[in-house]
């Protein structure tokens, strides 16, 4: 991959999103200092919601991870549009906090989340290396099957 998280983007055929706006009473980021703290993403796509319920036994540990990934779009695109559109402004991501909808007795939701740990290697290369939680849960908003937040280090 480039060194450019823009051009790993198009290598990787992924265009961004418009950020999605929130829908209840909350704000898509706040900032302290450089650190931006990104509101918990889900995997929508084109206004559509393609990965519900839970994991392991409505969709598949595999759609899970496409899941997870589809919320690291949708974080990089929020990081996008705080950068005015220069993702070389990102320093670090600093940490991935992911919920993932499943029953109980599932224990892979560190498989599942690396569809947004990979993608974000994948995009910023060394930067993107975090850390994380990895939380398993019963529901979550929407019924969607995984959410993620973020928080990441920009420079002015």
């Amino acid at each position: 991959m480039s060194n450019s998280p823009k051009e790993n983007l198009e290598k990787l055929g992924v265009k961004l999103p418009t950020p999605v706006a929130p829908v209840a009473n909350y704000v898509p980021y706040t900032k302290s200092g450089s650190l931006y703290s990104i509101s918990g993403q889900i995997p929508l796509e084109d206004g559509k919601l393609p990965y519900t319920g839970k994991v392991g036994v409505d969709i598949s540990e595999e759609d899970g991870y496409k899941a997870a990934r589809l919320c690291a779009i949708n974080i990089i695109a929020q990081i996008n549009n705080i950068c005015g559109g220069d993702l070389g402004r990102v320093r670090k991501i600093i940490k991935l906090g992911a919920f993932v909808n499943c029953a109980d007795g599932f224990g892979n939701q560190p498989e599942v989340v690396n569809g947004a740990s990979d993608f974000m290697v994948e995009v910023f290369g060394d930067v993107g290396k975090h850390s994380r939680s990895a939380v398993g849960t019963n529901a979550l908003p929407r019924n969607v099957s995984v959410e993620i937040d973020c928080l990441v280090d920009i420079a002015d």
